[in-house]
């Protein structure tokens, strides 16, 4: 595809970056068939194909209208066509350059403003989103159901793990998740410390940047992303083996930090040893397989279904880590029809874009049902809570089902 950049853009960093994903799309529309908004919708417009198109457009100088947000808004940066695009289109990085513009040239109606400033000003912060969450939780019979939806009832949490051990993880522990369904990240220290690993969480960590920067708030995300570079880097100076990410799409993000940070040169460095150091529990304890069977057993769970998140299997391109682990530990594991669609979460998609979100929902819950399971396991928290608003058939995190098998249980 030729392209021919705006002065705005032109010679910038974000105006190379698009301008090199947009002359690797031929426009074959391969990626139309996977994306779910264009299946929901059919307008090519709601389709990478069509974003892109926008995207040239904007970059190339065209008006950008509300029009435009529109179509950029819909989509749930799944990712979904990267898996499918025959060019190397990195799709995701693109969008992430047309929103952060998108937002700056198009003015939008004030309960928009007010609604997204809420939302990436309270979600990043545990301060306030914890807070929040707990009153929720008191008075979640008495929310409306679209509300109550992104409520989870309060777990009675584990004991984290006392043990010292010589060889030493960092894990994130998030912005939401800490206080939504806090036994995520308690059940993965736990499972680590029955392999002789200890968990460390870096107290002035938090949001890995995503939620701001999937919005267009690309100054606010890096300042997330160099916050917990800083919060890190003396842990890592003392020989922390690796980052352990149980959240998919916080890793599907921190594996970006060095990409989102190429042009500081405070950080960059520090930010290629994040990426290289960061693993998502599907990447590291495959090789602990052995000794994980040797240290679980069977319990009244039997059947799962396996829902893969975007953010693994399209984000991180990770796909049957999760599947054959489980398989290896004696769990019947079954994975729905149309596995590579989006379940509509995506972050804050699911408050901003309601009506796509529970379509979406619907259809990969009706597609979990039929396998009949006795749970729905997932690795990301957005996923889960979402997948649990629409089954009454519990769903978790894997790595929850994998610490309840433990034989010191």
């Amino acid at each position: 595809m030729q392209t021919n950049l705006a002065d705005f853009i032109r010679n910038t960093p974000d105006g190379d970056e698009a301008d090199a994903i947009l002359r690797k799309c031929v426009h074959c529309g391969f990626c139309t068939a996977t994306c779910p908004t264009y299946q929901l919708l059919g307008d090519e417009l709601d389709g990478p194909r069509g974003r892109i198109y926008l995207m040239k457009q904007m970059v190339e100088g065209a008006p950008v209208t509300k029009s435009t947000l529109t179509h950029l808004d819909r989509c749930l940066t799944c990712r979904s066509c990267e898996t499918t695009c025959p060019s190397g289109v990195q799709y995701g990085r693109l969008v992430e350059v047309g929103r952060k513009h998108a937002e700056q040239m198009v003015k939008r109606p004030l309960r928009q403003r007010i609604m997204r400033r809420l939302l990436a000003g309270v979600l990043p912060r545990r301060a306030l989103f914890t807070p929040a969450m707990r009153l929720g939780q008191q008075v979640r019979p008495l929310l409306p159901k679209r509300l109550r939806d992104k409520v989870p009832v309060r777990q009675r949490s584990l004991a984290w793990p006392t043990a010292k051990h010589a060889r030493k993880m960092l894990m994130l522990q998030g912005c939401v998740q800490p206080s939504m369904m806090p036994n995520i990240n308690i059940a993965t220290a736990r499972v680590l410390d029955a392999l002789g690993i200890e968990t460390i969480v870096a107290p002035q960590s938090g949001c890995c940047g995503a939620i701001r920067l999937h919005m267009g708030y690309a100054d606010d995300a890096l300042d997330d992303v160099r916050a917990n570079i800083d919060a890190w880097w003396p842990y890592i100076e003392q020989g922390a083996e690796a980052i352990v990410m149980n959240a998919s799409g916080c890793g599907a993000t921190v594996k970006e930090y060095a990409h989102l940070l190429r042009d500081d040169p405070a950080y960059v460095e520090k930010a290629r040893r994040v990426v290289e150091l960061t693993r998502d529990l599907s990447e590291l304890l495959p090789a602990f397989e052995e000794q994980l069977v040797a240290n679980t057993r069977r319990r009244s769970i039997k059947t799962v279904a396996w829902h893969p998140p975007c953010t693994l299997q399209h984000g991180q391109q990770l796909r049957g880590g999760v599947e054959r682990l489980l398989t290896a530990l004696g769990l019947d594991v079954r994975l729905p029809a149309d596995s590579h669609l989006c379940c509509g979460s995506a972050g804050t998609y699911s408050i901003m874009q309601p009506r796509l979100s529970y379509t979406l929902r619907n259809q990969k819950v009706d597609r979990l049902q039929a396998l009949e399971p006795q749970l729905i396991v997932s690795a990301n928290i957005g996923c889960i809570t979402h997948l649990q608003s629409g089954t009454a058939i519990p769903v978790t995190h894997w790595i929850e089902l994998v610490e309840h098998m433990l034989v010191t249980n």
